[in-house]
C-alpha cells in the first residue's frame, strides 16, 4: 500500500513538473532570445547572450518606442476605466431594478456575445468613419467599453450583494448614484480588480481592431509594432523577443498589483 502511494505521488509530481516546464519554457526562451542575435535565435541557442543592449538600441532607434508604449497604456487604462463604470452600472441596473422585460433584454445582450467580431467589424468601421474617429484612440476605446462579458461578470457578483443595505440607504434618503458609488463600489473592490485585470489584458493584447482603425505610426500600439517586426523581410528575432518582453511586463505588473483581490473577485466575494 505504501509503495502504491509513493508511486502515485511520484507520477503526480512528475506530471506537475512536466506541465510546469512546458508552461515556463516559452517565457524562458523569450527572455533568453532578447539577449541573443537573430542568428543565435534561429539556431536555437538556449543560453543567455550579450546582445540585449544592441537589441534594445536597435528597437529604440528604429521605432518611437516610448510613444508606442504611451499609446498602449493610454488606450488600455481609458478602456479599463470606461468599462468598469459602464459595465458595473449596467449590471447594477439589471440586478437591482425589476421589470417585465428585464430578463428578455438581458438575454438578447448575452446572445450578442455569440456574434463573431468579424461580422461586426465592417458596420462598426463605417460608424467610426461617420463619427470622424478613424485613426484616433477614441475609435479604439469606445467600441471596447461596453463589454458584455464584464456586464455578465458584475451581475453575477451583484447577486450576492445584500439588498438590505441598498434598501436602508434608500430609506435614509440617499440617491441611486450616491448609493452606488458610496456603498456598492467600495464593498466590491475584489470584483472590480478582477474585472480590471481582464479588461486591461484584453485591451492591451487587442490586435485586429487597432489594426483597422489606427493608420499612422504615431498612433499605433505595441501589438501592432510586434506584428510589423515579425512581418519584416528579414525578421530581427532578438529585437522581436525584446519587444515581446517589454509588452508582457505591464500585464504582469497589473496582475501582481491586484492579485490579492483577484481570487476573491473571481469567486464573487463581497466585503461586508
Amino acid at each position: 500500500m505504501n509503495f502504491k502511494k509513493i508511486l502515485f505521488r511520484l507520477l503526480v509530481y512528475t506530471f506537475l513538473i512536466a506541465i510546469f516546464v512546458i508552461s515556463v519554457f516559452p517565457f524562458y526562451w523569450m527572455i533568453v532570445g532578447m539577449t541573443n542575435s537573430a542568428v543565435d535565435v534561429i539556431r536555437g541557442k538556449m543560453t543567455f547572450g550579450n546582445q540585449l543592449v544592441n537589441n534594445f538600441m536597435t528597437l529604440n532607434t528604429s521605432y518611437n518606442l516610448s510613444r508606442i508604449l504611451f499609446n498602449s497604456i493610454k488606450i488600455s487604462m481609458l478602456t479599463v476605466m470606461g468599462t468598469l463604470i459602464v459595465a458595473s452600472m449596467a449590471a447594477y441596473g439589471f440586478e437591482m431594478y425589476r421589470s417585465k422585460t428585464r430578463e428578455r433584454i438581458y438575454g438578447v445582450i448575452l446572445l450578442s456575445m455569440m456574434v463573431p467580431f468579424a461580422a461586426l467589424m465592417i458596420p462598426l468601421f463605417r460608424l467610426i468613419v461617420e463619427l470622424k474617429l478613424l485613426n484616433t484612440h477614441a475609435g479604439v476605446i469606445l467600441p471596447s467599453i461596453a463589454s458584455i462579458f464584464i456586464i455578465f461578470f458584475f451581475r453575477q457578483s451583484f447577486k450576492s450583494f445584500p439588498k438590505e443595505i441598498i434598501e436602508a440607504a434608500r430609506v435614509d434618503g440617499a440617491g441611486e448614484l450616491r448609493t452606488f458609488f458610496s456603498i456598492v463600489v467600495p464593498s466590491m473592490k475584489s470584483t472590480y480588480a478582477a474585472a480590471a485585470i481582464f479588461s486591461f489584458t484584453t485591451s492591451w493584447n487587442s490586435y485586429l481592431w487597432p489594426l483597422v482603425v489606427l493608420q499612422t505610426d504615431n498612433q499605433k500600439t505595441i501589438t501592432l509594432l510586434i506584428s510589423n517586426l515579425a512581418s519584416a523581410y528579414f525578421p530581427e528575432y532578438g529585437v522581436i523577443m525584446t519587444t515581446i518582453v517589454i509588452a508582457t511586463l505591464p500585464t504582469i505588473i497589473m496582475f501582481f498589483a491586484l492579485q490579492k483581490y483577484f481570487v476573491q473577485g473571481m469567486t464573487g466575494a463581497v466585503k461586508q
